[in-house]
């Protein structure tokens, strides 16, 4: 009898190939898992995009989120008024403050609408009917919704007009919930303003943040029903435009590479002031409006410390006059103007220019007494009657001016004069003798007149460059012409109290003799911090932010209320970027040129080096032929 093979049955019942097969499977389980584990670890280490948006901590209260150390609370609209001009969103979009704004705009059909507006039609037709039958008196309201929704109605049915179910949602931040509620209640004034009512989100604060982050998510669900104008004339796609039909060209508008023309003398006043750090570009803007004002037929006079403007001034045939010391051009202190049309009297003048020339003697011999003060004014009176100049005297017939030699003659003759007279004698007799004591001999009558003080002393150059400011004065006074004075490196002036006082006189006079005045300077801090040189801003219509260094933007973000963008431009600008102030409207601005405007205006050193080499090879030639 044969025997057959008997199976090896296992404990559970399953033969060793189940077994074995079972414990591949296991294994293969065990190493998926171990390899998954190993994948999410690794996962864990890596750092997203999500980790470094994320907020350290969230904390939901009833009408606010707090966000890490920051607050946020969300506002929407829901009502607006019958009519909505474009850009009416401009202001609050425009305004100083961080905020998040979101739009949800979601198309209606327009057979339902249409439902609708035909049951609304119904209702206020019955209203206007019943209310004649009655004897009632006309509602105009009830007769201008009927005109609006027939005429919405029509738009529907040709398809000019569509409608959108539309939620506005705005999430303001705050460091402070104090500061949160001040500016929620300065955007809610603002919104009412424009006869727009909003509400502040009450137990739906997360809701209301998630619905204004970049997701496309509109959480609140709080929608209001708008056709296509007002819809259109909501959106907050506006750039600033500064552009005006006349003027000159300042450069491009780099929110929508537009055109930046303007007529500064289309403003209240003509004055405009330069704020940047050293190679921003801002004697290179300054020159650009020059040599395109003076296309226009406006005379320009500038004052230049570093002697940038030489080559400009040679180039179109301008007078370039170096004050110094070794130099033969003088200007007299003591000179007078000549008014033509000018209802200011000779007395009123005199009493100017003695006013003009203390200032000027402070700060060449320090500050004054009570008494030294009294004696200084009547020595200067009495110098000028020694030339005949009185109340009585007609100044545009023209009259001989003293000298500071003069000056010195009187005050020698007067008791308690000693003192004065050993330290103006350093001016007169001294070192510094003939800068300031002699006829004035320089020419003034060309479009373009440039005063170089790069050669004088630093103790030599505020007093020059006072005494350079006043003759201009004098000149601009005498003559009524469309004028620019460009006062470069200012914070020269803005150091001592007199000169900065002048200045500031100065910037608010001009408009009326037709001068407009632009002052340049890179020390933000010591301009800002004097009180005359934030009355010159606040009198200067027109004003060009360049580059700023990180010492001087935290004051200039806090004078001119810079957003945080702004306030980052600012820093990372490329020489000639910057933001234009014209008025009310600004704009992020980059100055250009063409290669001619580019060879007359350039202070690159690099550049001024192959200019000069060229005109030494275009003089050898001329010299061979």
């Amino acid at each position: 009898m044969a025997f057959q093979p008997i199976q090896t049955i296992s404990e559970k019942g399953r033969s060793p190939i189940e077994e074995e097969k079972r414990a591949l499977n296991a294994a293969q389980v065990k190493d998926e898992k171990q390899a998954i584990e190993e994948e999410l670890r690794y996962r864990k280490g890596i750092l997203t995009i999500r980790d470094l948006i994320a907020p350290s901590a969230l904390e939901v209260q009833s009408n606010y989120v707090r966000i890490g150390s920051a607050y946020a609370r969300t506002v929407f609209v829901v009502g607006y008024p019958r009519y909505l001009n474009v850009g009416w969103f401009a202001d609050i979009i425009n305004y100083s403050a961080t905020f998040d704004i979101a739009l949800h705009f979601s198309p209606l059909p327009a057979r339902y609408v249409l439902k609708q507006l035909k049951e609304k039609v119904g209702r206020l037709e019955a209203e206007i009917s019943t209310a004649q039958e009655q004897g009632k008196a006309r509602d105009p309201m009830a007769e201008s919704a009927m005109s609006d929704v027939e005429k919405l109605r029509d738009d529907l049915t040709i398809g000019t007009e569509h409608f959108f179910s539309v939620g506005m949602y705005m999430t303001l931040y705050g460091s402070t919930l104090d500061e949160l509620n001040k500016l929620t209640e300065d955007v809610e004034a603002l919104y009412a303003a424009k006869m727009v009512y909003t509400k502040r989100v009450l137990y739906q604060a997360e809701q209301g943040y998630n619905s204004t982050v970049p997701v496309g998510s509109d959480e609140l669900q709080i929608p209001f029903n708008m056709n296509t104008s007002p819809a259109a004339a909501s959106f907050p796609f506006v750039s600033s435009d500064v552009t005006s039909d006349n003027g000159v060209m300042y450069g491009i508008n780099r929110h929508n590479n537009s055109l930046i023309i303007f007529d500064r003398f289309s403003m209240p006043n003509a004055n405009s002031v330069v704020f940047a750090t050293s190679g921003a570009g801002k004697s290179y803007a300054i020159k650009l409006e020059i040599l395109r004002s003076m296309m226009l037929g406006t005379d320009v006079i500038v004052i230049d410390p570093e002697r940038e403007y030489q080559h400009l001034c040679e180039a179109v045939g301008g007078t370039y006059i170096n004050i110094a010391l070794s130099s033969t051009a003088r200007i007299n202190p003591f000179d007078l103007p000549r008014p033509v049309g000018d209802t200011t009297s000779t007395a009123d003048t005199i009493r100017s220019a003695v006013i003009m020339l203390k200032g000027l003697f402070r700060l060449m011999l320090g500050s004054f007494t009570q008494q030294e003060d009294s004696i200084v004014d009547r020595a200067l009176i009495e110098t000028y009657a020694k030339k005949d100049i009185t109340p009585d005297v007609d100044l545009s017939k023209g009259v001989e001016s003293p000298t500071m030699s003069d000056f010195q003659d009187v005050l020698e003759g007067m008791e308690g004069g000693g003192e004065l007279v050993a330290k103006l004698k350093k001016y007169t007799e001294g070192t510094f003798a003939g800068l300031f004591n002699k006829p004035t001999n320089v020419d003034t009558k060309n479009q373009l007149v440039v005063f170089s003080v790069r050669d004088l002393e630093d103790e030599l150059r505020p007093i020059a460059i006072y005494t350079v400011v006043n003759y201009i004065w004098n000149v601009v006074r005498s003559e009524m012409k469309k004028r620019i004075l460009v006062i470069d490196e200012a914070w020269w002036l803005m150091q001592h109290e007199d000169s900065a006082k002048f200045v500031y006189a100065l910037a608010k006079r001009c408009r009326k003799y037709y001068l407009g005045l632009t002052t340049i300077t890179q020390d933000v801090n010591d301009f800002l911090g004097s009180q005359y040189g934030k009355a010159i801003l606040t009198n200067s219509a027109i004003q060009l932010l360049l580059k700023q260094s990180t010492a001087s933007i935290d004051l200039i973000q806090e004078t001119f209320l810079l957003t945080e963008g702004e306030k980052y431009l600012l820093l990372e600008s490329a020489p000639g970027e910057g933001i234009f102030f014209a008025g009310q409207k600004h704009a992020a601005i980059k100055v250009v040129a063409s290669y001619a405007e580019d060879q007359l205006i350039t202070t690159d050193p690099r550049q001024l080096l192959e200019i000069e080499e060229a005109k030494e090879e275009f003089a050898e030639e001329k010299g061979l032929e």
